[in-house]
């Protein structure tokens, strides 16, 4: 694999290279390389025989429905060989944090309902309702959507659901929103939300405790 290797040769009906030294180097033993996986469980199972890390897609429903998939991963790559240390799971989700519930509710529906409806005009969804948004800002919803506490909270709460997650994805840019409605939010996230989430992770006895949150504004 070219995360794990240091020198290519390829057969030359495809490119005739021998010997060629594979550049830049990692800076770590092998390439931090995340696989990212729908909803198969095809795809968990090979991210498991792998033993590369599960970034899972949660951008709808309850994320507690995806524990089997990430169960079935871990154990494929415990068959496999792979120790624990090498099964690590994250989520890619998408959030917004403001000072209240309310104002971070109304601030990144509009962008976020504009988005969806477009995106199920090509798989067949009908146009994204207000209703439907609330729904999963309840705690066991996709969406981090809300004030600092409430977004410490559901990432607490979806850890938990998954046995441990050590990685966050945090996309606000789906909802479109002006740079001045992304800068502010991204403090708050690593000013307020990124602390309690590591005191958590500091007293949690769960197998894996999230070691950090990548923004996407």
């Amino acid at each position: 694999m070219l995360w794990s290797i240091t020198v290519l040769t390829v057969p030359k009906h495809c490119a005739a290279l021998t010997g060629q030294a594979v550049y830049p180097r990692p800076f770590q033993k092998s390439l931090p390389i995340w696989l990212g996986v729908g909803g198969t469980p095809t795809s968990f199972i090979r991210a498991g025989m792998l033993g590369l890390p599960l970034m899972v897609a949660i951008i709808g429903g309850e994320p507690r429905r995806f524990r089997p998939l990430v169960d079935l991963y871990r154990e494929a790559g415990r068959r496999a060989g792979h120790s624990s240390e090498q099964l690590k799971a994250g989520i890619h989700a998408l959030g917004y944090v403001a000072d209240s519930d309310q104002q971070a509710a109304d601030e990144f529906f509009p962008g976020y309902a504009r988005s969806f409806t477009e995106i199920g005009k090509e798989r067949g969804w009908p146009p994204t309702t207000r209703r439907q948004f609330d729904a999963l800002l309840e705690p066991e919803g996709a969406l981090r959507v809300g004030n600092p506490r409430t977004v410490t909270e559901k990432i607490h709460l979806v850890s938990e659901a998954l046995g441990g997650i050590e990685r966050l994805s945090f996309q606000m840019s789906i909802a479109s929103l002006p740079h001045a409605k992304r800068k502010y939010p991204t403090g708050l996230l690593g000013m307020r939300v990124a602390p309690g989430v590591r005191d958590h992770a500091a007293a949690s006895s769960a197998a894996e405790t999230l070691r950090s949150i990548r923004v996407s504004t």
